[in-house]
């Protein structure tokens, strides 16, 4: 059984910031970064347990799920039934988001 999915507007925001980025400047492949998200939803929904717990942010119960095709790490926490995404951030930038 699935969880339900809800993504904050503040990771909607760096969503919608890197698949502008990625269509811009990766023309080979400008649909890998959708399906890619799209694949982490459905594993993050499914296997809610699936990212390792993030040891990196402030808030406690945050998981990450490594979207190594595109290195992009998706930050998430499981409430009840929902699956509620944090952040989407790139790998190169070091730091973990402020969530």
């Amino acid at each position: 059984m699935s969880l339900r999915l809800r993504v904050v507007p503040t990771a909607e925001r760096h969503i919608r910031i890197a698949a502008q980025w990625w269509h811009k400047n990766r023309r080979a492949a400008p649909d890998l970064f959708g399906e890619e998200l799209e694949k982490a939803f459905v594993l993050i929904t499914s296997q809610p347990s699936i990212g390792p717990v993030a040891s990196n942010v402030n808030q406690p119960g945050v998981r990450r799920f490594h979207l190594s095709r595109i290195h992009y790490q998706l930050y998430y926490r499981v409430d009840a039934d929902v699956v509620e995404v944090l952040a989407l951030w790139h790998d190169a930038r070091g730091s973990a988001p402020e969530l």
